[in-house]
């Protein structure tokens, strides 16, 4: 859920490189290939560890990292084979939804041994009740982030991006499921409603904000938000305190409607080249020590024991990560749609961002 980094010329060439054998089927065993959302790793840049320098020397592993940008583009990835990979970091209505489709694969808990701090509340969740398939990775909330300057008063409102006031001045989610679960939530539905009708009153309001929007973007958001280049956007929280620290009249809000509270988690797609590599970058990402600076560079909240003892009092009063009770009380996670509605929404959705 981070914007990627460039990467020097000789990671590129090596990169290349990598491609190229995977291409082939010559892939070495040693070989662990990646997909993660952008930034959402420690890379050694602004002081970080480099997490993944660290596995390869520790382990012999040779990582390769490549990046998507919302779960609909990994789904994309996945289901028409157009990657091979041997670890993902998908959502949990994601989750749900390779799972039942056969696109991910048991995982050895032998193998991950620190398995063993992952904290109950973050185990036999509805998107993969027997723990089989996925290790949870970070958990975190949507919020809207604001521009203290250019707006004239602080929001509490989903209502705030349809403020003609802005016209032209704030972004939207390039999902769907993100942008549906606001325009449902101003509505006063659930995020997970399967009502034809709620769904077709929600695009109807995504409609109405296309007057408003400046454009719909993902990672694009750091830039726009850090360069004063609109006022506002809804994001994911963790992201934000990224952004502010760029941008300090950069606040936020958990809008009074509620929020998408979300858990992210590694997974291994079926078929993977490197089941035992993928296990082995799992249990190395649930080392105290690795997962605390992992969080300290992605400002997301961790579902991990051993790793939140370790942080400051300050990261773990910071309610953009550790959100208030009564923010929890009216977050909502996103299920698995069926088919039907899936397709329903993917067809509002043209008709929202091609109108």
């Amino acid at each position: 859920m981070k914007m990627t980094r460039l990467i020097s010329a000789i990671l590129a060439l090596s990169l290349l490189l990598s491609c190229m054998a995977l291409l082939s089927g010559c892939g070495s065993d040693n070989q662990i290939v990646i997909y993660n959302w952008g930034q959402y790793m420690s890379d050694g840049s602004d002081g970080s560890e480099d997490l993944v320098a660290r596995f390869e020397e520790e382990t012999g592993y040779d990582v390769v990292l490549r990046y998507y940008e919302s779960n609909e583009e990994l789904y994309g990835l996945l289901t028409s084979g157009a990657i091979q990979c041997d670890l993902v970091i998908p959502s949990d209505y994601m989750i749900a939804r390779l799972i039942e489709e056969g696109y991910l694969d048991k995982i050895d808990y032998a193998n991950i041994p620190n398995y063993k701090y992952i904290m109950d509340a973050y185990k036999g969740m509805a998107y993969d009740p027997t723990d089989a398939y996925s290790v949870p990775y970070t958990w975190g909330t949507t919020c809207l982030i604001y521009n203290t300057k250019m707006v004239k008063e602080a929001p509490t409102s989903w209502n705030a991006l349809w403020d003609t006031d802005y016209k032209g001045n704030v972004l939207m989610f390039r999902n769907s499921r993100d942008a549906f679960a606001i325009a449902l939530q101003k509505l006063g539905y659930s995020i997970n409603t399967t009502s034809e009708t709620e769904l077709r009153a929600a695009a109807a309001e995504l409609v109405k904000l296309r007057e408003n929007w400046q454009g719909l973007v993902m990672d694009e958001t750091f830039e726009k938000m850090e360069g004063n280049n609109a006022c506002m956007a809804p994001y994911y929280a963790g992201d934000f305190i990224t952004m502010q620290e760029v941008n300090p009249d950069l606040d936020y809000v958990h809008p009074t409607e509620g929020v998408n509270i979300f858990v992210d988690a590694m997974c291994i797609p079926t078929g993977a080249r490197n089941k035992a590599g993928a296990e082995a970058f799992i249990n190395f990402m649930l080392e105290p020590d690795v997962g605390k600076a992992n969080i300290e560079y992605i400002a997301y909240s961790t579902p991990n024991s051993a790793v939140y003892d370790l942080l400051d009092e300050e990261t773990k009063n910071n309610p953009a990560m550790y959100p208030a009770e009564d923010v929890l009380a009216k977050a909502e996670a996103f299920s698995h749609w069926p088919e039907a509605t899936n397709k329903l929404v993917s067809e509002l959705w043209l008709e929202v961002t091609n109108g």
